[in-house]
């Protein structure tokens, strides 16, 4: 009943600055996610090593963010997302903010994971959160709002980047403290959150559920200045269930949409997270000055913001399955373009077009991981799908910068290009929620 009763809700039911609360966080997160990659190219000289091993600082943040996210998940699912909302955002602040003090690699690979944590948390978390507290029909649109914060944050590092990184000897460690910055700031803002409902309904705590839907309710009817009308049918409700029950993870059809997701995403990140992370060394390495590289990359990060208010506005009425299969084989031809025709004046092009591709499939493919897992284990079901994904990111710059190696340029946005149209295909299997009332 107390469920029924939020999906029929037609509009965002809390202030609007529960969204500003949880998009700021992602901004600030996905901010921290690329600094890297505009930071890789100065660190290498400064600390005398090669490409190939200053990427190790991109592995170790994807792993860290790995087990951050399974762990956060766990604490979400036990204590609420509340709590682990406030965490993951601390984490990555408090490591990115200490990378900027690292004397070497070593100590950068260090902090880089100790920030991953943060990362890996605070993505599976707002998600779980975000397909939570949304009636059910507008749950694609509020994931995709803070999805649009969140590349906000991709779009921001280019520009600031150029003015400092290729000016400065200290511009990537100013980098890193800007996002560690606003990352703290956000993090006490978290306090003012409401609490998923669903959570505390899989919790039995059915009082605090029936004031916060409640709650819920009455600012919505405020804002509508007349009555809900009555849920249209009221299921029978379940036996709140009090503890999160991992084992549910191992059975069908949970196991399944577990393995094809975290597949997914896995080859997907690959190719998402070279073009995140590695671009500007990539582009270095063709002949492009650093400069260069970052001022093509400030036109591109817009495509990030454009493809998620593009997917705000259309998530709830399309086939999410088929919108992310689309956008993966346009990612690939775009990319595939890059490598053959790359030059100042196409890289901004492409560039767009496979950012704004991003932009869409990141928000929905998300959406569609959130759903098909129940409320019990729905955060950790995230954390370890997108977690084992990240594997795949964590390992691009082995595999790319591997693949440029031997294969040249070209054969570095093929290989790139090529996890766009695995994803394409694989995506077609995974089950659509679009809609439906959550378990």
């Amino acid at each position: 009943m107390l469920l029924a009763r939020l999906d029929r809700i037609p509009i965002w039911p809390y202030p609007r600055s529960v969204l500003a609360i949880v998009g700021a966080g992602f901004f600030f997160a996905y901010f921290d996610i690329v600094t890297i990659g505009f930071a890789l190219p100065t660190l290498s000289k400064q600390f005398n090593v090669s490409a190939e091993m200053a990427s190790w600082s991109i592995t170790s943040g994807l792993i860290g963010y790995i087990l951050g996210s399974i762990l956060d998940s766990r604490i979400s699912d036990r204590y609420g997302r509340r709590v682990s909302l406030f965490l993951s955002v601390a984490a990555f602040s408090v490591g990115s903010l200490l990378s900027a003090t690292s004397p070497s690699l070593n100590w950068l690979i260090f902090w880089r994971f100790i920030s991953g944590m943060g990362i890996g948390a605070e993505i599976a978390l707002v998600t779980t959160y975000m397909a939570e507290v949304s009636p059910a029909p507008l749950r694609g649109r509020y994931t995709s709002w803070t999805i649009v914060c969140a590349f906000a944050g991709l779009a921001a590092v280019p520009l600031v980047a150029l003015q400092i990184v290729p000016n400065y000897d200290w511009g990537w460690r100013a980098l890193f403290v800007a996002g560690a910055l606003g990352g703290l700031l956000i993090g006490f803002m978290r306090r003012s959150l409401p609490d998923s409902i669903h959570w505390l309904v899989a919790q039995g705590r059915l009082e605090d559920a029936e004031a916060a839907t409640l709650a819920a309710e009455t600012f919505a009817e405020k804002s509508l200045g007349h009555s809900l009308d009555a849920p249209e049918c009221v299921e029978p409700q379940a036996e709140p269930d009090h503890y999160v029950h991992l084992g549910d993870l191992l059975k069908p059809p949970i196991l399944g949409r577990l393995i094809l997701l975290a597949i997914i995403w896995f080859i997907y990140y690959v190719g998402n997270y070279a073009w995140l992370t590695l671009a500007p060394e990539l582009f270095a390495k063709h002949g492009f000055s650093l400069a260069q590289s970052i001022a093509s990359l400030s036109v591109t990060g817009l495509g990030f913001v454009s493809g998620a208010i593009a997917a705000v506005y259309t998530s709830d009425r399309i086939d999410r399955r088929r919108a992310v299969a689309l956008l993966a084989i346009v990612w690939a031809f775009t990319l595939a373009g890059i490598g053959i025709y790359a030059s100042p004046s196409t890289i901004p092009l492409l560039g767009f077009l496979a950012s704004f591709t991003i932009g869409f499939v990141i928000p929905i493919l998300y959406t569609i991981t959130g759903e098909n897992f129940p409320t019990s284990v729905r955060a950790t079901g995230v954390s370890l799908s997108d977690g084992f994904g990240h594997l795949g990111g964590a390992f691009c710059g082995q595999i790319i910068l591997g693949v440029e190696a031997i294969y040249g340029f070209s054969g570095a946005f093929f290989a790139m290009a090529a996890t766009g149209l695995l994803t394409a295909i694989l995506v077609s299997f995974v089950s659509d929620q679009t809609g439906s009332q959550l378990d």
